[in-house]
């Protein structure tokens, strides 16, 4: 192990094979500052293997027993990116806040590396649209993008995720086979899965309100309410 950066003990839960994602399910997120803690934490309560790395021992050791695994290191050196496996996840977000510089090299390092999917939070606008050009895939400015709805996106299967409150929300997804070809009023979404379909989007036409005579298709998306935890089970479907 390179002395440039110390990967320290990882700490594994057991999760519940129902909340276990069927795909890849490791996410590396990169600069643990309260950002990217609220992402890693979202992202570990739904099951994922979350790998945390900030350039600060003292962070990483903070909140070392809440990760998956976490390292102490300089994401700016492509090699230790390498010696991580960083390059080797699909899905990457960068955490990092004020330090411009290590944010744009980090990401610049992530995008040389061949990762599918990088988030990478934004300070300004401006930095955002510098982080575009270099090929970060989706730019996340704070002030709009909260660590829990982001962590709903990262993971894949959701278009958007809005939370009303504590335990109910509201979110964007494509339709799952369990409610396609018949009325929604005879598919008994609701009873089964605890969440109601509210609006639906076919391709090339506009959002229009569900009602029970509403047939869903393949590829329309929907607008779906309920408890967190049932809109997130409503999302893993199968489609």
């Amino acid at each position: 192990m390179a002395d440039h950066f110390k990967l320290l003990r990882p700490h594994r839960r057991r999760r519940s094979a129902d909340r276990r994602p069927a795909r890849d399910s490791r996410v590396a997120v990169i600069g643990l500052g309260r950002f990217g803690q609220s992402v890693a934490a979202e992202l570990m309560r739904r099951g994922w293997d979350v790998l945390g790395v900030d350039a600060d021992v003292g962070v990483v050791q903070k909140i070392g027993e809440e990760l998956t695994q976490v390292a102490a290191a300089d994401c700016t050196d492509p090699a230790v990116l390498a010696q991580l496996g960083v390059g080797e996840f699909s899905r990457v977000v960068v955490g990092i806040g004020t330090d411009l510089e290590a944010s744009i090299l980090t990401t610049s390092n992530l995008v040389d590396a061949g990762v599918a999917a990088i988030w990478v939070r934004a300070t300004t606008r401006q930095h955002g649209q510098i982080l575009e050009r270099i090929g970060a895939h989706h730019i996340v400015l704070p002030e709009h993008d909260m660590g829990e709805r982001v962590a709903h996106l990262v993971t894949g299967r959701m278009l958007d995720f809005i939370a009303f409150d504590s335990d109910y929300a509201l979110i964007k997804t494509l339709a799952p086979k369990a409610v396609g070809g018949i009325p929604l009023g005879e598919s008994r979404v609701r009873s089964t899965y605890g969440v109601t379909v509210v609006g639906i989007k076919r391709p090339g036409a506009d959002f229009t309100h569900a009602t029970a005579e509403t047939v869903v298709r393949p590829g329309d998306v929907i607008i779906v309410t309920g408890r967190t935890r049932a809109v997130e089970k409503f999302a893993e479907l199968d489609r």
